[in-house]
């Protein structure tokens, strides 16, 4: 004989997730900072810890353009790279602008 058991009638409610999710680069604003990180990636074979100064650019760019939400780049684990202001970020901003 088996009993069933009926622990409440409540629903699941699903939520977004708090961070990790934000709108898609439909317009590649961020493409060149993204591409960037991604040869970095595969350079490195995918050792994202060598990454991290692209990895930063690219959050930046993202931050910068709404399409994420801002966030400090010390919460995101950038604490050690606040100060710096890589050339490579200015290079392609200057590119995006021409």
């Amino acid at each position: 004989m088996s009993t069933a058991m009926n622990f409440g009638t409540k629903s699941f409610q699903p939520r977004p997730p708090e961070k990790g999710s934000f709108p898609l680069d439909h317009f590649g604003e961020c493409k060149a900072f993204k591409d960037k990180f991604m040869k970095c990636l595969r350079v490195k074979n995918f050792e994202n810890a060598l990454c991290r100064n692209e990895s930063k650019e690219y959050l930046e760019c993202r931050m910068e353009r709404q399409l994420m939400a801002q966030e400090s780049l010390e919460k995101l684990g950038f604490k050690d790279l606040m100060d710096e202001k890589s050339e490579t970020k200015k290079n392609l901003e200057r590119e995006e602008n021409n």
